[in-house]
């Protein structure tokens, strides 16, 4: 079914989603009437309504929400299994794993001492390219909130439509692949611009990409001045101990973290 988005410009447009990235454009000259925008901004307003339960349900349980986002490949489901090894005993985690189809990831992260909450976005029409705050909020129903410390939302794989959509999180933090080049904050900037994180991932494959970090962290850092960005490889370890340590942070004294943004 169609989704609706809305634009820094203020423009909103509908379209069909499918299971992969795709660019919105530029919609400039789209002329549309006054009463189809309020009807798509009220579309909107119901997903921040919703979104502000979510939080609320976050906040009244004591709960830190982490919406973790990126595009399919970038190794973000690794990096969460990592995450939650190393805060198994420490931190109480619970896992919103979103997936347009099948359970693989969230089978990946079972056994791991977290409540695992899987979600599929696959509606019979090719699947939604992200969550929204409706959908959080079914997945929070199988959480057991007052048992935990902290909330990572796995959003779908996707660049451009996850950073849309409010979903509660008092954070958002992605997972940047260097396998990715070092072009794609120029190319999808709301997302990188969203962020109050990014993990620079797989940085062991510098050898043999012949990348130069400085250069990624340099178009990072041309659409988000503030964000931490961390380098890491999630299948070597190396890095990783600086995110582990931000997370634990996050949770127990957010305030010492520098922010893009006021937390909620």
């Amino acid at each position: 079914m169609g989704r609706f988005h809305r634009h820094e410009d203020g423009t909103v447009h509908s379209h069909e989603h499918g299971d992969r990235d795709h660019d919105h454009g530029d919609h400039s000259g789209y002329e549309t009437g006054t009463q189809r925008i309020e009807v798509l901004e009220s579309i909107f307003a119901e997903n921040d309504v919703r979104a502000t339960i979510n939080r609320n349900a976050f906040e009244d349980n004591g709960v830190r929400a982490l919406n973790l986002m990126s595009s399919p490949g970038s190794g973000k489901t690794t990096v969460l299994a990592a995450s939650l090894d190393a805060l198994k005993g420490d931190v109480a985690v619970g896992v919103i794993e979103g997936d347009i189809a099948t359970d693989l990831d969230a089978a990946k992260l079972e056994g791991r001492g977290a409540q695992v909450s899987l979600i599929n976005t696959d509606n019979g029409f090719g699947g939604e390219c992200h969550l929204d705050a409706p959908m959080v909020n079914r997945a929070l129903q199988r959480l057991d909130l007052a048992d935990l410390d902290l909330v990572i939302i796995e959003n779908v794989g996707n660049l451009v439509c996850p950073a849309e959509f409010d979903v509660g999180e008092h954070a958002k933090a992605m997972v940047y692949s260097l396998t990715e080049g070092e072009d794609k904050p120029l190319k999808y900037p709301v997302m990188f611009r969203a962020v109050d994180v990014v993990l620079l991932n797989k940085i062991d494959l510098v050898p043999y990409l012949d990348a130069d970090v400085d250069t990624y962290v340099a178009h990072v850092r041309m659409v988000n001045p503030t964000a931490a960005i961390l380098p890491v490889s999630a299948r070597t370890g190396e890095g990783m101990a600086v995110w582990f340590d931000w997370l634990r942070r996050f949770v127990t004294d957010p305030g010492s973290l520098p922010r893009r943004r006021q937390i909620h």
